[in-house]
């Protein structure tokens, strides 16, 4: 079991398949989401690893969380969250998860924070069909009509759908499709709609309900330190003027 990833929602756009059909498609974008603490079963009695996202100012960050931070040696950050995993997935603090976590035609599964939309009535809240347009029904076309019993039981029963306090609650939209990924940018996008508005945080995970597609990288795709980032292009000019001697001797 991989780690998820913290992901801010940018809005939605479109994109065309080779068809030439429109796919709509939400965008998301890893903002420096790195490992801040590890959870061990020998210390924790489990497995898991914490991330954090977007950076945050320090005078808006609490004590704790600054020492917290700084005992990762980590940037300060705006969210964090925590994913449970595998012994064999586990990652080492510090280390940041880049956009091609996740791969084209896998599934996913989104939480957020859906928009808040205050007092609702029974109507909107929960899709009731109101009262009648005519034959008695005055100034109550669109209440929830009775809710309770006689003399029994004589009570309202807990959990009665009824009018009040609609969004701004938890909400996972499951199985949902990755259609591609930029990791120069650390955007996702996924098909269809997300919980949440505009710059709003969320968590993405692998499906659990879908099996994994192979080629996933694991326990993570991470990225490169700027010390093998430097190795790599070292070796890639060395190779490339290796080519260009060998040619020369052949001509």
């Amino acid at each position: 079991m991989r780690s998820g990833l913290i992901a801010r929602k940018m809005g939605m756009t479109r994109v065309f398949d080779d068809a030439g059909m429109h796919v709509p498609v939400t965008v998301l974008q890893v903002d420096n989401c790195q490992v801040v603490s590890v959870r061990t079963i020998e210390k924790d009695g489990y497995t898991a690893v914490q991330l954090g996202a977007g950076k945050a100012k320090v005078k808006r960050v609490s004590k704790p969380m600054r020492g917290h931070f700084a005992k990762a040696n980590v940037e300060p950050k705006k969210r964090v969250r925590e994913f449970r995993v595998s012994e064999d997935a586990l990652l080492e603090v510090g280390s940041e998860i880049v956009a091609d976590h996740f791969v084209a035609g896998q599934q996913v599964d989104v939480a957020g924070q859906s928009i808040g939309k205050g007092f609702a009535g029974a109507m909107k809240r929960h899709n009731f069909s109101g009262l009648r347009a005519t034959h008695g029904v005055s100034i109550s076309h669109r209440s929830h009509g009775s809710t309770g019993q006689c003399q029994d039981p004589g009570r309202v029963f807990k959990g009665k759908k009824m009018a009040g306090h609609m969004g701004d609650e938890r909400v996972t939209v499951i199985n949902l499709d990755i259609v591609s990924t930029d990791v120069d940018r650390g955007l996702i996008l996924v098909r269809g709609s997300i919980p949440g508005f505009k710059t709003g945080w969320v968590e993405i995970r692998d499906a659990v309900k879908r099996v994994a597609p192979e080629g996933l990288p694991f326990p993570a795709s991470l990225r490169a330190a700027p010390v093998e980032e430097a190795a790599a292009e070292v070796k890639s000019e060395a190779v490339a003027e290796d080519a260009a001697e060998k040619k020369d001797d052949s001509e």
